[in-house]
């Protein structure tokens, strides 16, 4: 092989390095971004931080994101909101019942969110949401309300289809919600929150939960006859 051919060569194949590399870049500060946020907040998080956990200048990284507060919301779409789509899609072709609906998408959020780094944003929304209105709206709008959209559409499936009694949906739906935030609290207060040995039982946790908001703690709810009885 001659000497020209082989620098050609060896040229192409580093263009060809570089523009994976620069492709695999959204990526790479995206995954930085999320690690710092979650470990130092929002505030406490520099642009040039990010960059270097990632690799590149603070220069590459305003090549992709404008400012942090961009970088921030690419962050959460890329592994909170962009998930809805998902899980509405899974609503539309759900076949069980509301009860195991209401379970699976309890479990689901804890698989795909709340046992994941993600998670990790949800406490520094509820510690600096109050100094930085415009993320607050942002992930109110991205975030909060697309979830409580889809825990509202559960249960009025099943009181529509008669398996759920008709319930005040605006507040219900905090049943299911608080539960989750006590469990990703627990997880990023090293368990001052709760028992330090709950996450490794978080299985059974959201199962206790399911079962406390189907049923309730009575056995028999007061001015109510049991079923087959007067």
């Amino acid at each position: 092989m001659s000497i020209s051919k082989f620098l050609c060569e060896k040229t192409s194949a580093l263009s060809v390095k570089r523009e994976r590399r620069k492709d695999a870049r959204p990526g790479e500060l995206l995954d930085a971004a999320l690690d710092l946020f979650v470990e130092k907040g929002f505030a406490a998080t520099r642009a040039e931080e990010v960059a270097a956990r990632a690799g590149v200048s603070k220069g590459t990284l305003f090549l992709y994101f404008q400012s942090k507060e961009e970088l921030f919301k690419a962050v959460v779409r890329e592994n909170i909101s962009g998930r809805f789509k998902e899980w509405n899609e899974e609503f539309e072709t759900f076949e069980g019942t509301a009860a195991e609906m209401l379970s699976y998408c309890m479990t689901s959020w804890w698989d795909r969110v709340g046992a994941t780094r993600a998670s990790g944003i949800t406490k520094l929304m509820m510690s600096e949401a109050g100094n930085f209105p415009d993320i607050t709206a942002f992930y109110q709008q991205e975030v909060i309300q697309p979830g409580q959209a889809l825990i509202r559409r559960i249960m009025q499936r099943g009181i529509d289809r008669g398996e759920f009694r008709p319930l005040n949906l605006d507040y219900a739906i905090y049943s299911v919600i608080a539960p989750m935030i006590f469990l990703v609290l627990s997880k990023h207060s090293a368990g001052t929150c709760g028992d330090p040995a709950l996450l490794g039982n978080a299985e059974k946790y959201i199962a206790a939960q399911v079962d406390t908001i189907l049923y309730g703690l009575s056995v028999q709810p007061a001015g109510k006859p049991a079923k087959g009885k007067a």
